[in-house]
């Protein structure tokens, strides 16, 4: 009788499956990681949802499902079903995917927008709103394909324009949010080694940042010269060998500037490593910025016409045109981001107030570490929320807002819909890019001199 009441106590029955499905984020990831903190899983949950729509907008894009997109009623055809005939280098096989793509995206940022405003000043796990946040997974998971499934039946008219619009300003934000944990995480990369070097005594740690710090400017010279190479041409592309230069001219002085012996007095952490990894995600930008410059002769990623005839709008004879290496990388990139987004928590007060995050106390973390033990044996996660939120809620939610809009832009290469429904690059595009690569430069020039101009505010 014992060993069966063992073994009722352990197998997990319907109740359970249930209580995981509508209860809190602790029971959804409890096989796999039991001793995790309820606002890491919540936040990797709702991350999961957004890498979920990002898979389903990728899979849109293949060929084999743009063919099934002409069932829906925003297909291109014109009047009693007549294809359109596409002049142009994105036929409307590529214009289906993307406008799907702009649909999963919508839905995504609209489900991401609702709780931005549904946790807006929650302040503990004892908010009722929290509960909604931590929990209910399946009626959340509900609403997502709620939303996606009637994003998919808005008339067509005006909305990939306007959307257009909303995903270059979304964009543009989460370049520089990339940008700002870049810097902290260069800023902590660096603490960290040079800590290390001083406790060891060891010189392997001082070799270790030098030879990053070669690797990361060697790769942005071999940048620069790429970029001259591949985007270039004598006597044309001027807009692109001031860009290439303009940045490389910014990203020196930058350099300069780190290694100045006031600024090293101000804050004895700033060297060289920071400097190389905001040169190279810089060069990264111009690249991405290049790739979109609507002039066939300064873009090798333009779709290049087969003939002067033209293509007839249908599913035969159409290539997705998304899969070339800025989009790629882009990706790679992005996913990196938000998974540091939903994992981390910054070292440094500034950032942690910018991003809306908290450090750990050390007595609540004392508490935290109890409460660790406690659960670790049952299975669960354990809630690090009771008297404080360790992250901003909302803020946390507008973050995958921007993030939906970012990845729609990368995957749809920036092409915007034109007036003859054709999918055209824009010099939009190239400046928004070129301009969040001077704001990071800005940015990260300011956490340089603002210990020099502002002596009065702790900046460590």
């Amino acid at each position: 009788m014992r060993s069966m009441r063992l073994r009722e106590e352990e197998s997990p029955g319907p109740s359970h499956t249930a209580s995981c499905l509508c209860g809190s984020a602790p029971c959804i990831l409890c096989g796999c990681c039991p001793s995790s903190r309820n606002s890491t899983v919540t936040r990797l949950v709702f991350t999961t949802f957004l890498f979920l729509g990002v898979l389903v907008s990728i899979i849109m894009l293949s060929p084999g499902v743009e063919s099934q997109l002409y069932k829906l009623p925003w297909v291109c055809e014109e009047g009693a079903g007549t294809p359109i005939v596409l002049q142009g280098h994105i036929d409307c096989g590529s214009l289906l995917g993307y406008r799907a793509v702009y649909r999963m995206c919508f839905s995504t940022a609209a489900f991401f927008f609702l709780f931005t405003l549904l946790m807006i000043c929650v302040r503990s796990s004892q908010d009722p709103r929290a509960a909604i946040q931590n929990g209910f997974w399946f009626f959340k998971f509900l609403v997502l394909v709620g939303i996606t499934v009637g994003a998919f039946y808005i008339p067509d008219g005006s909305f990939s324009n306007i959307w257009f619009y909303f995903g270059v300003v979304g964009s543009f934000l989460f370049i520089l949010i990339q940008l700002v944990l870049l810097i902290d995480f260069a800023h902590s990369w660096n603490q960290r080694w040079l800590g290390k070097a001083e406790e060891c005594g060891s010189r392997a740690w001082y070799a270790g940042l030098f030879f990053f710090t070669l690797l990361f400017y060697s790769l942005s010279i071999a940048a620069v010269a790429l970029l001259f190479i591949y985007y270039t041409q004598p006597g044309t592309c001027y807009e692109g060998k001031v860009f290439i230069s303009l940045n490389l001219t910014l990203c020196f002085c930058v350099s300069i500037v780190a290694v100045l012996p006031k600024v090293q007095d101000a804050q004895p952490n700033s060297g060289l490593l920071q400097a190389s990894v905001i040169t190279l995600y810089t060069m990264f930008v111009t690249w991405l910025a290049l790739s979109n410059v609507p002039d066939q002769k300064c873009n090798p990623h333009l779709p290049t016409p087969l003939s002067n005839e033209t293509v007839l709008a249908g599913p035969e004879g159409y290539e997705t045109q998304w899969w070339d290496a800025p989009s790629i990388v882009g990706l790679i990139v992005f996913i990196l981001c938000t998974l540091f987004i939903s994992l981390r928590s910054s070292d440094h007060r500034q950032v942690n107030s910018l991003m809306q995050t908290e450090e750990c106390p050390p007595i609540l973390e004392a508490t935290q570490q109890q409460q660790q033990q406690v659960v670790a044996c049952e299975g669960r996660a354990f809630d690090n929320e009771q008297d404080g939120v360790t992250y901003s809620y909302s803020f946390f939610h507008f973050c995958l807002v921007l993030a939906s809009l970012h990845i729609m832009m990368t995957l749809t290469n920036w092409y915007k819909p034109g007036e003859t429904r054709k999918m055209i690059s824009t010099w939009t595009a190239v400046w928004v890019k070129i301009c969040a690569s001077w704001a990071g430069l800005l940015l990260y020039l300011w956490t340089l001199v603002a210990p020099l101009l502002l002596p009065n505010r702790d900046f460590n």
